[in-house]
């Protein structure tokens, strides 16, 4: 079934109109109900949005691809809705979408609809077809671009295949691949083609989408190709390019600048690629900075570390609700649930060094480095598995320092171990894997951890935290300050991360006593989007139009700390935006500070302050106040001013 086969013209919308994505999905499926196409809407409607909850349908370049599968539906069909101002979706690149192509497929319809992604994905990187787009004002005109681009696909397939190569044109490769396999990975791939064309060059591109690996590279490409690009944010297979220059990036990068990308390859500037001799991965840092590295394994280890954290400091701070020691059985206040509570986010706690260590080792090192991780993040602490002590060897807990440095090691331990044992046969690699990297990796990480990185790392760790509680007054309120703000500056990025972590690191030292720089941390974090949404809430007509209906949702997300909310705000108008929250953050941080407010949860926001995770929540919630209405006063100043200069 081709496009023109699937796309119902005659529901065509024009002039479509909504307040964001979640309203134009709405209108969308109660379009379908009035057309009696579906009894009921709630099960297609729920799956969208669960769609859109996964990642964005919107692909950036004014499009938005939203699709699901529902029993209501008998064959698979696209419907198409033309927006003049643009709907606000999430799109990677913040731009509105003004061509909405809503898949709707049956429930039993297998790959249909991935299918029709694929295929409507690669017609909507055609620039002929996307401009025509733009201009088409009738159902018919836009009938007639789509039977066009069908017309022009089949002649192309009649004809050889131009990427096969040419003797006299250079010849590239390509793999393209994002997380759900989706629309990113088709629309890299035709942009690099487009790019590849643009320059007189011969190119095939492999995509590793949901449907399989289509378009697969054989090893006669490979040989023949001056280089290869790979733009995947997921694991694909490249041990085949092993001797080959290979240039990794991310999906993004294949459709935002395929042509930076290509001409880096021609400029001989893509490394040679060097198989590990194990498993592939996309997630390959081949070509990137050390401090990039390093960063990328770092975050692996904390984002599965967290909930681990989360769910500990969450169920202790529960337990306080009947007193601050009635999980202890010998206490007046003793009470057996608390006591449960209590045991069961102490195991959670007990779990976050060995996922910090296990899952950095394994970034690093795929399995072999998360074994070998996890047995450092437990002799980080071995008091966690309640070994008993013995004389001649250092128990000394070194935490989260100890156990971030083991994850490292891990890492480096195997990639020792790969290097030692290549000599080894082809036909006893299975060995490798299973017995020797586990049995020997363990062992060394064991010696390490107890003779040489235990004590130093302890001590690093507990100066660290004694210079932050001995701070007093005008300290504490800089310290409060730098934290807070830190966490506006990049939201998400890494000056937020590195606060952040820190913060963290921090808390899973405090005990039950929790963390003033976590609160500062955490208080700084929920500014940003709560600011915005209030500025919008206050000023209706500061932000655009089609930013409005997300601006009120960051209310939501900033009682929930997810400061990511703000991300596209800031991104729109950096410099009017990013210092109003700057300053507010950096406030309610130093306010959190002198008021001694500390968190025992290193995430949560409102939920966790609710929970009683958060000393002083009344003095807390003030600080929050402050600084959010600070925050959207600013906004509204900074960004009226900007608008008079531009008038």
């Amino acid at each position: 079934m081709n496009l023109t086969q699937l796309i119902q013209f005659d529901l065509i919308q024009f002039g479509f109109t909504a307040k964001d994505k979640k309203d134009a999905l709405n209108k969308l499926t109660d379009m379908l109900v009035e057309e009696g196409i579906i009894g009921n809407k709630d099960e297609f409607y729920k799956a969208l949005l669960g769609r859109e909850e996964l990642s964005t349908t919107g692909v950036g370049d004014g499009i938005a691809i939203p699709h699901a599968k529902a029993s209501c539906f008998e064959k698979a069909m696209i419907i198409y809705a033309k927006s003049d101002e643009g709907v606000e979706w999430e799109s990677f690149d913040a731009q509105p979408a003004k061509h909405i192509f809503m898949i709707c497929a049956p429930a039993n319809g297998a790959d249909e609809h991935l299918k029709a992604l694929a295929t409507l994905s690669t017609a909507l990187m055609n620039p002929e077809v996307k401009g025509k787009l733009d201009n088409a004002t009738t159902k018919e005109e836009v009938k007639t671009i789509f039977e066009d681009f069908v017309k022009s696909t089949e002649k192309v397939k009649e004809k050889p295949k131009e990427e096969n190569g040419s003797e006299d044109k250079k010849y590239i490769i390509a793999v393209t691949a994002c997380p759900t396999g989706i629309a990113h990975t088709f629309m890299a791939a035709e942009k690099i083609k487009e790019a590849a064309k643009e320059m007189g060059l011969d190119v095939k591109v492999e995509t590793n989408g949901q449907i399989g690996v289509e378009n697969k590279l054989t090893k006669d490409d490979i040989e023949r190709a001056v280089g290869i690009i790979v733009a995947a944010d997921k694991k694909v297979e490249i041990a085949r390019f092993d001797g080959h220059p290979t240039l990794f990036t991310k999906v993004a990068d294949g459709i935002n600048k395929p042509k930076e990308l290509i001409q880096t390859v021609l400029d001989g500037n893509a490394a040679i690629y060097h198989h590990s001799g194990e498993k592939s991965s996309s997630e390959s840092t081949e070509g990137e900075s050390v401090g990039r590295k390093i960063y990328k394994y770092l975050m692996e280890g904390v984002s599965n570390m967290l909930p681990f954290v989360v769910a500990g400091g969450i169920l202790i701070a529960l337990s306080f609700f009947w007193g601050i020691n009635a999980f202890n059985p010998e206490d007046p206040s003793y009470n057996k649930f608390a006591e449960l509570l209590f045991v069961l986010g102490k195991l959670a706690f007990s779990m976050m060094l060995p996922i910090l260590a296990g899952f950095i080792g394994r970034s690093i090192a795929d399995r072999p480095g998360f074994i070998v991780g996890m047995v450092g993040g437990i002799l980080a602490d071995p008091s966690i598995l309640g070994l008993k002590s013995v004389a001649w060897l250092n128990y000394t807990p070194s935490g989260f320092l100890g156990a971030l440095v083991a994850g490292f090691l891990a890492g480096g331990i195997i990639i020792a171990l790969r290097y030692i044992f290549s000599w080894i046969p082809r036909s006893l690699d299975g060995i490798k894997p299973i017995f020797l990297f586990p049995v020997l990796g363990s062992f060394i990480m064991g010696v390490l951890m107890l003779f040489v990185v235990n004590a130093p790392m302890a001590f690093i760790m507990t100066s660290f935290k004694n210079f932050i509680e001995a701070l007093s007054g005008g300290e504490k309120v800089i310290l409060g300050f730098v934290v807070g703000s830190m966490m506006a500056i990049d939201m998400g990025g890494p000056i937020n991360k590195a606060a952040y972590v820190t913060a963290t690191a921090l808390v899973t030292t405090s005990g039950t006593a929790g963390s003033d720089v976590m609160a500062a941390s955490m208080v700084g974090g929920m500014i940003p989007p709560l600011a915005i949404a209030l500025s919008a809430t206050i000023y209706k007509n500061l932000w655009p139009e089609t930013q409005r209906g997300s601006a009120l949702v960051n209310y939501v997300m900033g009682f929930a700390f997810i400061t990511e909310g703000a991300i596209p705000f800031a991104a729109s108008n950096p410099i009017r935006v990013i210092p109003p929250l700057f300053l507010s953050s950096g406030v309610a941080g130093a306010l959190s500070m002198i008021f001694d407010c500390r968190s025992r949860a290193p995430h949560g926001g409102m939920f966790a302050v609710l929970v009683g995770a958060v000393t002083n929540p009344v003095i807390y919630l003030i600080a929050l106040v402050i600084g959010t209405v600070m925050g959207a006063f600013l906004l509204i100043v900074s960004l009226n001013l900007g608008k008079k200069k531009e008038n």
